[in-house]
């Protein structure tokens, strides 16, 4: 067994994290199937394949995993991605090999439907970022549906930013959030609010230079909180 990350106590819960193996494959499948068969919208979650998921567990990334004794409650995954014409990297504005190299992308994060409410999802958050090596990686990229609220407050609580808002795996329609491992990113003051249903007025505002940087509830609605990029950029 590899070497635990974290232990305690949640509430009544004791729990220990640790990295996932191979050996762990159908454990990671049973968790994701009863994650799916909970949710009341499935075109919120992408699930992975088993393919998917060892090509992860074999070296493309890294995968942690929260247990309740021996039981697998939660599971998040980082992926090393092929560099191809679908590069996330792209979609933000890299164009250069060697920037497209150095970006990790979060992958699908799963809690168990009787393990929810313990923060498990903001645990296992700061644990597998905490494990990426910065000297080989300057950007972590993740995909999340509009509406989707709780993988939306999980990247802002991370410091992400939304840097784009496109159709991906087949034209489904994504934010895509970016945190930069090694560069802070300067903003104006000023704000524009404006829905999440609103795509090209989202992508107009994104295509002049602002950036999605929070989120709020505005009666029956959900706000995204847009700012401009000073002059100053990255630094």
């Amino acid at each position: 067994m590899s070497e635990v990350l974290e232990q305690g106590v949640l509430g009544d819960i004791p729990y220990y994290v640790r990295r996932l193996t191979v050996e762990d494959l159908q454990r990671i499948l049973d968790l994701q199937q009863e994650v799916v068969k909970a949710l009341p919208n499935q075109e919120t979650l992408e699930p992975l394949s088993a393919e998917e998921f060892l090509f992860i567990l074999k070296g493309n990334g890294l995968m942690i995993g929260i247990f309740n004794h021996d039981r697998l409650i939660a599971f998040r995954a980082l992926l090393i991605p092929i560099v191809d014409d679908q590069s996330l990297g792209r979609d933000i504005g890299l164009t250069d090999e060697a920037d497209l190299k150095r970006i990790l992308y979060q992958e699908i994060s799963n809690v168990h439907p009787d393990f929810r409410g313990y923060g498990l999802q903001k645990k296992m958050a700061t644990i597998i970022m905490n494990q990426i090596d910065t000297s080989k990686f300057d950007y972590v990229l993740a995909t999340v549906m509009p509406y989707n609220i709780p993988s939306i407050k999980d990247k802002f609580h991370q410091g992400m930013h939304i840097a784009a808002l496109k159709e991906k795996y087949g034209r489904k329609l994504r934010y895509i959030f970016v945190k930069y491992l090694h560069k802070h990113l300067q903003l104006r003051d000023e704000s524009v609010f404006i829905s999440m249903g609103d795509i090209e007025g989202q992508q107009n505002l994104l295509h002049n230079g602002y950036v999605g940087v929070a989120y709020k509830k505005q009666d029956d609605d959900w706000l995204i909180e847009y700012k401009k990029v000073s002059n100053e950029g990255l630094e």
